[in-house]
């Protein structure tokens, strides 16, 4: 993240310290659904070009197989009639794409799957709010959660502050998250590190895989 006076004035009152990674890490893959992820389909409203967010995210799926890192998927669905969806679908039309036993809804085919890997379908914008993700996090020891996927300024800063109030150690993956808008992703980058997650790289991502390998 770029360095500036914001930065610095933070710093100074002493946001933006460094949580640092666990001992037991899990990825979340964050809302990689076809409606977010279709953005050559104009039936997608919600969708951003995310083709780099997921090759991304497959170098840490890649890595995490080897040692056998649990890896849960987000997806947003809801029942025709979308009253599961409460007062959101009166803030945003696009919820209207997010229907149940629909493509929309189905994890991006080109991420790196495996039969071990599981998924949490979603409400809300949180990967926490309803679900039984604490429940599924914590029957793993797991106590760091590395983050992928969109939206940055939405479901994925969503997921990190509820991760941190819940216990668990946010990694936010910088190159692995996206946007619709880049002013709300940098916005939102630098405001989970300021308060409430660490953003990291691929690659100290990748450093840290390798630490664990040889513990």
């Amino acid at each position: 993240m770029e360095n500036n006076k914001e930065t610095a004035f933070f710093e100074q009152r002493g946001f933006g310290k460094q949580i640092g990674f666990g001992d037991k890490p899990a990825i979340l893959v964050i809302d990689l659904i076809h409606a977010f992820t279709d953005y050559q389909n104009p039936e997608m409203v919600l969708a951003a070009d995310l083709d780099q967010q997921i090759s991304e995210t497959n170098r840490l799926l890649d890595a995490a197989s080897t040692l056998d890192i649990p890896v849960i998927y987000t997806s947003v669905s809801y029942d025709d009639n979308f009253k599961e969806a409460g007062i959101w679908a009166l803030k945003q039309s696009g919820v209207m794409t997010l229907r149940t036993n629909t493509k929309a809804v189905e994890v991006d085919e080109r991420l790196h799957t495996n039969p071990k890997h599981t998924t949490i379908v979603k409400k809300y914008a949180s990967a926490f709010f309803g679900t039984d993700m604490v429940s599924r996090l914590v029957s793993q020891q797991v106590d760091t959660v590395i983050m992928t996927g969109c939206t940055t300024s939405g479901c994925v800063r969503a997921s990190a502050v509820d991760a941190l109030s819940y216990g668990f150690r946010p990694m936010v993956v910088e190159e692995a998250v996206g946007d619709r808008s880049e002013a709300a992703h940098k916005q939102s980058l630098f405001d989970l590190q300021a308060k409430y997650a660490d953003v990291v790289s691929v690659n100290r991502v990748l450093e840290y895989f390798n630490m664990l390998k040889q513990s």
